[in-house]
């Protein structure tokens, strides 16, 4: 039993991993020119699927944290692998679904055929501050016991991972496929990330109605615009967790 929480790391680092090659399989995204010629690209395998597995090893994310405190196993090696595992699941799976962004993007372009591949690179730099923040996080892990400085890892992977499930569900994201904004949405995340910002846990310190307002407010405006909009409640959500943890600055700490 004392290797289970490793397992359930090792699980999330596999479901990552399958997660950027079911990405990486499909030619691409969509293609449209505007709302009334939309054409959705054939593809190897449906986007969606590595948005599915990044989902996978968020679960296992959690699994792997509740069965070391079940079980009380604590070790530098689980703290390094969990991180490893998380790069991949939570940094480089979700900038491989940017880089498919972007490349649907440009491919809509007269000047697609000219369009260099750099022009998708900055899709990596969420990887890159994903490592960031979590290396800062394993260096001040004590200092953030009740709250989190910087957006979680696992909340910007998540929240990109709802990009293809949203596309699936509503053709009318295509108007979110525009250069600009997802280098605007990239720019966004890789700062949340290193913010100074505090966020609030999934659940808070002490159990108290002050500390649980955020929460209520947060769980209960998902599950509405869930009913409401489908995967278009990933945006509320994230706006949600961003304005409550402003507002509620103070309490994240309880």
């Amino acid at each position: 039993m004392r290797h289970l929480p490793n397992i359930l790391t090792l699980a999330n680092l596999f479901c990552g991993c399958i997660a950027i090659s079911f990405t990486l399989a499909a030619q691409n995204f969509n293609t449209a020119f505007d709302i009334n010629t939309y054409v959705e690209v054939p593809a190897i395998a449906q986007p969606y699927w590595g948005s599915v597995f990044i989902f996978l090893a968020a679960l296992f994310d959690m699994l792997d944290g509740a069965a070391a405190r079940a079980l009380k196993i604590y070790s530098p090696l689980g703290k390094d692998l969990d991180s490893l595992a998380d790069v991949v699941s939570f940094g480089v799976a979700p900038s491989m679904i940017l880089f498919k962004m972007l490349w649907a993007a440009h491919i809509t372009a007269p000047e697609a055929m000219d369009v260099s591949l750099f022009v998708m690179s900055p899709a990596f730099l969420v990887a890159c501050f994903a490592a960031l923040r979590l290396a800062i996080f394993n260096h001040t892990a004590t200092e953030q016991t009740k709250f989190f400085k910087g957006m979680p890892t696992p909340a910007v992977g998540l929240f990109v991972a709802t990009f293809p499930l949203m596309n699936w569900q509503e053709p009318m994201m295509i108007y979110f496929y525009k250069p600009w904004i997802i280098y605007g949405m990239i720019a966004l995340l890789c700062w949340l990330m290193v913010s100074n910002i505090r966020f609030f846990k999934r659940l808070p310190g002490g159990w108290n109605l002050t500390s649980l307002i955020p929460r209520i407010i947060l769980l209960a405006g998902t599950t509405i615009a869930l009913f409401l909009e489908g995967w278009v409640a990933a945006m509320v959500a994230f706006g949600l967790y961003l304005i409550l943890s402003l507002i509620f600055r103070k309490e994240a700490t309880n």
